[in-house]
């Protein structure tokens, strides 16, 4: 799989129309940081050109506020993410139509495989910028709580189609004090291949491995259940229906909904940046991690208390080697744009995407990963 430049242009123009596209975009952030982030100083940038990328929908927020951020210190750079899911992100990666990907999930050994040829004899960089809780949301206007209590079982229970009515007693009894209504529920899942999918199941599969039988997957593997295409759609089913409840990125929690407090050791937990770090901190490098593929393995059996184990790391990829000089550049800027104190406290707004900012020291390491990016020669 030889990528002409041509070829990789004519991906880029085939994007979908969904692509977000911010050009020239003001922020009140402050460009002090233009060394660091960009490269340049604040006379101005020297990059130029165009990137594409696609993938996760979980970080389309973080994304709008990255990109304006990167553009508005680079205004001769256009940079585009359209959020197809996280498999098709990685698909187009892989085939050259994007430059970068974002992605819910790590790639598995045959992506890897297949990152060396589309990265021109090199090797795929994977970057956990986006740390995020999971939300188990609910639609239930009589309900008169912002949280509801659910032990992990209860979570699988409901997922598995065992739990069917709100007034079940393994909800009542964890929230003696919340008047819960008779009314069935109507569990809400992705109807794509999807890294939110797949971690929010890998959740299931260890914290709840005797009720949810059908272990971590990317594609849902019940048939006949209410389901909804990327985050947006999660969102509108769950909207649409009382007694719904779904799992989404936390940032994409609409008012009105409510969220589950997942129980920890002796404890209920609601999602928040805070707890969602926390769970990042306490958790190990996966086995095949490398100094260009930061990959995390999440404790979510934690019994650990003020983590919330339903985690979603959604990883910035990006090749260690491009055939043309300014994609090389402009991935790297963009990435270090990210990846900056700067750029995840844009993120971390909530009014942007609510997310937790990496610490001091995965920063650091990031930075060394970029640091690789090269073009073929």
């Amino acid at each position: 799989m030889k990528l002409a430049g041509s070829r990789r242009l004519a991906g880029i123009a085939a994007m979908s129309a969904l692509a977000l596209t911010l050009a020239g975009c003001g922020t009140d952030s402050s460009a002090e940081d233009n060394d660091t982030t960009t490269g340049t100083d604040s006379g101005g940038s020297a990059l130029s050109g165009s990137i594409a990328g696609s993938g996760a929908s979980s970080q389309e927020a973080a994304v709008q506020g990255w990109i304006a951020g990167f553009m508005d210190q680079n205004p001769d750079v256009s940079v585009t993410y359209d959020p197809t899911g996280s498999g098709t992100g990685r698909e187009q990666f892989l085939n050259g139509t994007v430059v970068f990907a974002g992605s819910d999930a790590a790639m598995d050994e045959e992506e890897l495989e297949q990152g060396a040829e589309r990265c021109f004899d090199g090797e795929v960089i994977e970057l956990p910028l986006y740390i995020s809780p999971i939300a188990v949301a609910y639609n239930l206007p009589s309900v008169d709580a912002e949280h509801i209590n659910m032990d992990p079982e209860t979570i699988a229970g409901i997922f598995m189609g065992e739990i069917t009515s709100w007034d079940d007693p393994a909800i009542a009894d964890a929230n003696p004090d919340v008047e819960l209504p008779d009314l069935p529920i109507t569990p809400v899942n992705r109807s794509d291949d999807s890294g939110t999918t797949e971690n929010f199941t890998e959740y299931l599969s260890e914290a709840a491995g005797d009720v949810w039988t059908h272990g971590p997957v990317e594609t849902w593997p019940i048939s006949g259940t209410q389901s909804g295409a990327q985050t947006s759609g999660v969102v509108g089913v769950i909207e649409g229906a009382e007694g719904a409840i779904g799992y989404l990125d936390a940032s994409r929690v609409e008012e009105g909904m409510g969220t589950v407090a997942v129980g920890v050791g002796d404890e209920y937990v609601p999602f928040s940046p805070e707890a969602a770090a926390a769970i990042v901190d306490n958790s190990p490098a996966t086995e095949d991690a490398t100094d260009l593929r930061l990959t995390i393995d999440l404790a979510r059996d934690t019994t650990e208390a003020g983590t919330y184990p339903i985690v979603l790391i959604s990883y910035s990829i990006a090749c260690s080697q491009y055939d043309d000089e300014a994609d090389a550049a402009n991935v790297k800027a963009y990435l270090e744009y990210v990846a900056s104190p700067e750029g995840q406290d844009r993120a971390a707004q909530p009014d942007v995407a609510g997310s937790a900012p990496i610490s001091d020291d995965l920063r650091q390491r990031v930075q060394a990963a970029l640091d690789q990016i090269t073009v073929a020669g």
